[in-house]
């Protein structure tokens, strides 16, 4: 049994033997084919085996072996080619006329092992492994836009990657936050599927799912696709996505705005604020201050309380209370708003009065929890009098008469202020502008006569002539008379006088009526205002007298003598025969010898020379029809 064991294996190891040498195709071991790697589109040169070794391969014949079984595509005899008919026959070449083979317009299913032998005997076969490659387009993602809720047990899908046109299948990694993420059991699911293209390409979709928390509201999801080039490796990204995370609220609080302390006339804003998402169903409310209950307030279409303007009485607790309709709970948040009042000022004495030349106290009261600052403005003039709730005047004259403004103000709350206006009356005779008054005035004409006056108490405004009168109030002390009179004869002569009286005096403006001819008839107004006091030892004021217009009568007089006296000294020189009227030409007029040389004055005329002819000169010779020439008129004799 030895022997004959030893004896079989010896002639399966000569069996072998012979089998190699005689080179069987596929029987011998073979070595590792050459790797060729390119991309989808480009051209692909197979060698022959080493570039060193091709020169002696003169007759090749090209394989191209799929699914372990070598089909002939290309064959070389004495550096000529030959294709084979078949799926290669349009793409294959030889390059540069040697035994390399180009593979044109590479596609993902030329990807294989081509093989070459020579036809010599003892020829081996090489074997080349072709490689091809397509970069995937940029990565689309679709997030979930219909939100998941952290209460779901099973994991819900987060987004949706997709990479399509891609060779070899791209792998995907998904991201949160940066991080890549992991599969984990009943946590993060990720799901990849491919689907191959017509042309031979792969478009990968992948499903990230996982279960979200609270905390993944504001997270940023994105995915990355993974391939590989002739050159190297690459990777493409996508764009970051969110997702709408729902959890319910776990605390309500109110909102007011503006921040910080609040005073009266303010917009005021309350809302609702929750930390859950949905946001649970908010109202607001306010406790009553006498029966302590909580009475809900009408909100915007936003849910927002609005005071505007905010008052005093909008002080007090205000209520929050969320209601989850999901779960039916409800959360409450309670905080007391103050909003600061307004003092109210008052002025001792109310309607302050005094004669001229006396003193005058006025007192600034306001109630207030806080610190109060005062202050005296004059009402006309804005400036300061006083700091202080007391303002004293002295020896009062008219001008500190009017209206004085007590401001109170809340220094711990800024732009907190309140005013109070008193207007200080001073008693004395009326005021009166002027004594006298010279006014012009036409015959026969209407005339407005004004007289202004003022003085506490207010003073009414008496005519010593008839007409029609009517008196207007001016400011609080003062008051505006007018009377409409007609012009007579006797009214120049005497004038008229305005008297202004009150239970402390008297005062009168005369104003005098002066005849002007030349003033055109209508209606005339003369005004006499209370700007200065009038009494008797006052200096008479007078404005200006209105502007005669005699001076244009006698600017046109002026013109129509001058235009007669140039048309007599002309008609002078007619007479003489120095001018030629009627004739064309020029002729000279002198002057005298102090004067030559100075100007020529050249006359011309439209005239025919037949209506030329009839005119004489100072000779009493005639021109002749046919002497047009042009003469001078000479000026120097």
């Amino acid at each position: 049994m030895g022997l004959s064991r030893l004896l079989c294996a010896f002639l399966l190891a000569a069996c072998c033997c012979c089998r190699r040498a005689a080179g069987v195709p596929g029987e011998a071991e073979q070595p590792e084919p050459e790797l060729v790697e390119v991309e989808v589109g480009s051209t692909a040169l197979l060698q022959c085996g080493p570039s060193h070794s091709q020169g002696n391969l003169s007759q090749v014949d090209w394989f191209s072996v799929h699914k372990e079984k070598p089909t002939l595509i290309f064959r070389l005899h004495q550096g000529r080619g030959q294709t084979i008919p078949g799926e290669y026959q349009h793409r294959l070449s030889l390059q540069d006329q040697g035994p390399t083979l180009a593979l044109a317009h590479v596609t993902p299913h030329d990807e294989r092992i081509f093989l070459c032998q020579g036809r010599h005997p003892r020829s081996q076969e090489h074997r080349v492994q072709l490689r091809v490659y397509k970069a995937p387009e940029e990565p689309s993602i679709q997030a979930n836009t219909v939100g998941i809720s952290v209460d779901r047990r099973e994991p819900e899908e987060v987004a949706t990657c997709v990479g399509r046109n891609g060779y070899p299948l791209p792998q995907v990694v998904w991201y949160k936050n940066g991080q890549p993420l992991k599969e984990q059991k009943d946590r993060v699911l990720i799901q990849s599927s491919q689907i191959v293209e017509s042309s031979g390409l792969y478009t990968l979709r992948s499903v990230l799912k996982a279960q979200l928390l609270k905390e993944d509201r504001d997270a940023h999801f994105h995915c990355e696709l993974n391939y590989r080039l002739p050159g190297g490796s690459y990777m493409k990204e996508s764009r970051e996505v969110t997702v709408p995370v729902f959890y319910p609220a776990e605390k309500v609080w109110l909102e007011v705005e503006p921040q910080g302390t609040l005073k009266e006339g303010d917009r005021v804003e309350i809302r609702c604020a929750a930390d859950g998402n949905p946001p649970p169903h908010f109202s607001i409310s306010k406790q009553n201050s006498s029966t302590m209950d909580m009475e809900e307030k009408p909100t915007d279409d936003n849910g927002v309380l609005v005071l505007e303007p905010a008052q005093k009485a909008h002080s007090g607790w205000y209520e929050c209370v969320g209601l989850d309709l999901e779960t039916m709970t409800s959360l409450s948040d309670r905080q007391e708003l103050l909003v600061n009042g307004v003092p109210d000022v008052r002025v001792r004495p109310e309607a302050p009065e005094g004669p001229e030349g006396s003193s005058l106290s006025l007192v600034c009261e306001a109630e207030s929890d806080e610190a109060l600052e005062f202050q005296w403005l004059r009402e006309k003039t804005g400036e300061v009098l006083e700091r202080g709730p007391e303002l004293r005047l002295h020896n009062l004259n008219r001008e500190a008469g009017g209206g004085y403004l007590c401001v109170v103000s809340v220094p711990r709350v800024p732009g907190l202020n309140s005013t109070r206006l008193v207007n200080v009356a001073v008693s004395g005779p009326p005021w009166m502008a002027l004594k006298e008054r010279r006014v012009r005035a036409q015959l026969n004409t209407m005339l407005n006569l004004s007289c202004e006056a003022s003085g506490h108490p207010r003073p009414t405004v008496s005519w010593n002539v008839g007409g029609q009168a009517s008196e207007q109030p001016r400011g609080a002390q003062g008051v505006l008379s007018v009377l409409t009179v007609l012009v007579t004869a006797e009214l120049l002569q005497t004038g008229a006088q305005c008297v202004a009286s009150n239970p402390l005096g008297r005062n009168t403006t005369s104003i005098v009526l002066e005849p002007d001819a030349n003033r055109t008839t209508g209606l005339a107004a003369v005004t006499v205002g209370p700007h200065t006091r009038t009494n008797n030892t006052s200096a008479e004021k007078k404005l200006p007298e209105p502007q005669s217009k005699g001076v244009v009568i006698v600017a046109v007089t002026v013109c129509l003598l001058l235009l007669a006296l140039l048309g007599a000294v002309l008609y002078f020189f007619y007479k003489k025969g120095r001018l030629p009227c009627g004739r064309s030409g020029k002729q000279e007029i002198t002057l005298p010898p102090s004067r030559k040389s100075e100007f020529v004055v050249e006359v011309k005329s439209d005239k025919l020379p037949e209506e030329m002819g009839l005119l004489q000169g100072s000779n009493g010779d005639k021109r002749a029809p046919g002497d047009q020439g042009e003469k001078y008129i000479d000026l120097r004799h």
